[in-house]
């Protein structure tokens, strides 16, 4: 079985969530006797060491390859926005009919049942205490495998697609 690890890589935060992540799911396969090959872009040294030189056509070619190679694909969906190379990989992913598992963590999505919050909101569209995230993505990734608010139910779906597999 392979996977691929979609998130942002180059701040500190986004880095150790990626080592969690890879260090949990690759933990759930070991577990589950399953062999897992589990790509994180950020240890592909080959176009991601920064102190190196790797052009655009290099990444993206490099990338693209584990993508077409993957079972499924983790897309962390945290942030202002998603990762505009997040994005483009939950495109690529679900256009070659891979599973795809959003992780989403923001704080913001709870609540969602505070009258209070509704209504600020229908009163005053700049009090808006929740998060937004791009629906077509959201819609993509809901098709193909769903979103999950924490690791814990991240790995349960993806332990449950592989044994249905």
């Amino acid at each position: 079985m392979k996977g691929y690890l979609a998130n942002g890589l180059f701040g500190l935060g986004d880095r150790l969530l990626n080592e969690q992540i890879a260090k949990e799911i690759r933990e759930l396969f070991n577990k589950n006797k399953v062999k897992l090959d589990l790509y994180v872009p950020q240890e592909n040294l080959a176009i991601n060491d920064k102190n190196s030189y790797a052009d655009s056509i290099m990444i993206a070619d490099g990338d693209d390859a584990y993508l077409k190679e993957s079972d499924f694909v983790i897309a962390v969906i945290d942030g202002v926005e998603i990762d505009s190379g997040v994005a483009c990989e939950i495109g690529v992913a679900t256009t070659l009919g891979k599973k795809v598992f959003g992780l989403f963590t923001d704080t913001r999505q709870q609540g969602t049942g505070n009258k209070r919050k509704i209504e600020a909101l229908i009163n005053d569209p700049t009090e808006n205490q929740f998060v937004y995230r791009n629906l077509y993505v959201v819609g993509k990734i809901k098709k193909s495998g769903g979103i999950y608010s924490d690791i814990e139910s991240l790995k349960d779906a993806i332990l449950t697609y592989v044994k249905n597999r």
